[in-house]
């Protein structure tokens, strides 16, 4: 008896060290992790850098270009004269080289309005890259938020699993009792086995279940040890029941980031549009240089020569005609910019239809949260009386299956549409920009 003892005070040891051991998740840590560590989302920062980097009044032509360029070349030929039928010439390895140096200076003046234009394009993609990097941040979040629930929406699954295996293992131990005082068959123990054994398997199908929703929390966290053990320190699904259509959907058509890139696409297409009708401008462009030049010559009267100085110019400039390719772009370009409204309203519709949709499931799941919870109560009731019945033997095994059964379908019922309400609450704050006040 003594060793028994021991080994049982080992193994609580053992478990609470193991416990004490794991890692707490909450979802404002799980959130921090994500957003600095998920490997899609730092992708989609370095593209967003890459945009503001692009956004500079040299990128766009404000600036002057200036180029410094210097050459070195040489000839070496051979020169033979003739001069009538008998007199010639001849110079031999005449070597002539040529030093030149350059600085040229080079700057846009007017090039109908191409340069203001293309700063501001410059300008809205770098929103553009901001808003997907935002738009990134918010599907993460949503993620995460709904895959830590998961998690413990699988637990709680878990927990019910090891209450139905524990009342099997008490059927199991009455009916043998029973047996041995002769007032119950061996099938009926048989039976309750079967019972046991289903529900133990059941509970080891659920095992690995709530492993995968653990892998996938640590994945969506990029964290290194995909397999770490870790514990939640939420351990219910509490549902915000005080979200507002009206509310909802003004913030969205303001907030929602869906729109907002749709909207910064539309001026992007306009940008180009005002690009494309810029080429239809005269140009005017200004040059000036300085130029160094030295020649030397192995033969002749001259040994060397030397030519330095400045250079400047103007050039005005008009396409006059190019095959009607300009009247081409322009049309295009304006198609291309009505069809980034159109989509834009599609896009409207859609996120409208989203919300009525996510909203009204939301309100129902809300109603059958009551239900549901009415539904347990009563089933543990009944469960209590039947246990009761069953042990005075007034009760079946088949009835008191039932029983039972009806018990944790009414568990696992709650559980589910505790976090399909939650999804939609999760699904309601994207959709309307507050998918961050989880992590605030």
């Amino acid at each position: 008896m003594k060793i028994r003892l021991l080994l049982i005070s080992l193994y609580i040891i053992l478990a609470a060290s193991q416990t004490f051991a794991q890692q707490i998740y909450d979802i404002r840590s799980c959130i921090s992790t994500g957003l600095e560590k998920n490997y899609s989302l730092m992708i989609t920062k370095n593209s967003e850098i890459i945009s503001r980097n692009n956004y500079t009044p040299g990128n766009a032509g404000y600036l002057p270009s200036l180029n410094l360029s210097g050459r070195h070349s040489g000839t070496l030929n051979d020169i033979r004269t003739n001069v009538g039928d008998t007199n010639s010439t001849f110079s031999g390895n005449i070597h002539n080289t040529t030093n030149a140096a350059s600085l040229n200076l080079g700057l846009t003046i007017f090039e109908g309005f191409s340069v203001t234009t293309t700063y501001r394009k410059l300008g809205e993609l770098k929103n553009l890259g901001e808003l997907n990097t935002q738009f990134a941040i918010e599907n993460l979040v949503s993620d995460i938020v709904a895959a830590y629930y998961n998690y413990i929406q699988q637990v709680k699954l878990l927990e019910n699993l090891r209450y139905a295996v524990s009342l099997s293992k008490e059927r199991l131990r009455i009916d043998e009792d029973r047996y041995l005082l002769g007032s119950s068959s061996k099938l009926q123990v048989l039976q309750s086995r079967v019972y046991l054994n289903a529900d133990s398997s059941r509970l080891s199908k659920q095992c690995e279940t709530v492993h995968a929703a653990q892998v996938r929390l640590n994945e969506l966290l990029a964290v290194e040890d995909l397999n770490g053990q870790f514990v939640t320190r939420d351990t219910t699904i509490e549902v915000n029941q005080e979200l507002l259509y009206e509310k909802l959907l003004t913030e969205t058509l303001e907030n929602n980031t869906s729109l907002q890139i749709a909207r910064s696409n539309m001026n992007v297409s306009e940008f180009d549009y005002r690009l494309a009708k810029s080429r239809s401008y005269p140009y005017l462009t200004a040059s000036s240089g300085y130029n160094y030049n030295f020649n030397t010559y192995s033969s002749g009267s001259s040994s060397n020569q030397q030519t330095n100085g400045l250079s400047y110019g103007l050039t005005l400039g008009f396409n006059l005609f190019d095959g009607m390719n300009q009247r081409r772009t322009i049309r295009n370009s304006s198609i291309s910019l009505q069809n980034t409204e159109l989509r834009y309203q599609e896009l409207e519709q859609g996120v409208r239809a989203d919300l009525i949709t996510i909203y009204s499931a939301y309100s129902n799941f809300l109603r059958l949260i009551e239900l549901e919870k009415q539904n347990l109560q009563t089933a543990t009731e009944n469960l209590s009386i039947a246990m009761e019945r069953y042990k005075l033997g007034s009760l079946s095994g088949i009835d008191l299956r039932e029983v039972q059964k009806s018990l944790l379908d009414a568990r696992e019922s709650l559980l589910s549409v505790e976090y399909q309400t939650k999804l939609a609450e999760i699904s309601l704050n994207l959709i309307s920009g507050h998918i961050m006040n989880y992590y605030n």
